[in-house]
């Protein structure tokens, strides 16, 4: 068997209204089709068909058809010249790109965690105490109550902070520096995990993703 293929996460995975619910490798969406396991529910591979234009290219940007197939009926699935596939001393498998949980129905919800990044998008670049957009160069993470003084790592107690207001601030709370939050910080909403699959790993995403 072609394992170079296996751990690679490019097969999204959707519930059974069709909805991203993340992304899985090869070889866990594989598990799925073949009838699941713990943590993996039993799925079908969506075969997405093409049209082949004159010129012999195809075109990817409308689907013929999208078409949900059980594990039997995969197999027999021809191998076109552009998909990834695996082979086996008897068979020789094309591998699924989008595969839909047919036990699951709900709709996971991601925790946002508390990091550098996270902070800079829920204040969006702009410092708490200024108002003033900074971007990622110009500030960095400030802790309302410093940690010396028993801050925590906190989405409640971390800001984006302008660079020299967060130097003249040090280890002191705002007001003793003279400084005013121009908001309470919170922590952001859980998001759907539709949310926050992004980037297509293959190209046969593009058609389930809001990008």
């Amino acid at each position: 068997m072609n394992t170079d293929v296996l751990d690679k996460p490019i097969v999204l995975s959707l519930n059974r209204a069709w909805q991203v619910i993340g992304h899985r490798t090869v070889k866990q969406a594989l598990i799925a089709l073949n009838g699941g396991a713990a943590g993996l529910p039993p799925a079908l591979g969506v075969d997405i068909a093409y049209p082949k234009l004159e010129d012999g290219f195809w075109n990817f940007d409308r689907p013929l058809y999208l078409n949900p197939v059980a594990w039997d009926e995969w197999v027999t699935l021809p191998v076109r010249d552009f998909d990834f596939s695996i082979s086996t001393p008897r068979l020789h498998v094309r591998v699924p790109t989008v595969i839909v949980s047919t036990q699951f129905d709900r709709m996971p919800l991601r925790i946002p965690r508390v990091t550098r990044s996270a902070i800079f998008d829920r204040d969006r670049g702009v410092c708490q105490y200024t108002g003033e957009f900074v971007g990622k160069n110009g500030g960095n993470l400030d802790h309302v109550v410093p940690r010396d003084r028993g801050g925590r790592d906190s989405f409640e107690n971390l800001v984006w902070s302008k660079k020299e207001i967060n130097s003249l601030k040090a280890n002191r709370l705002p007001h003793e520096a003279g400084l005013r939050l121009m908001r309470k910080p919170k922590a952001p909403k859980p998001l759907p995990v539709s949310a926050t699959v992004r980037d297509a790993r293959h190209p046969d995403w593009r058609h389930f993703l809001h990008l």
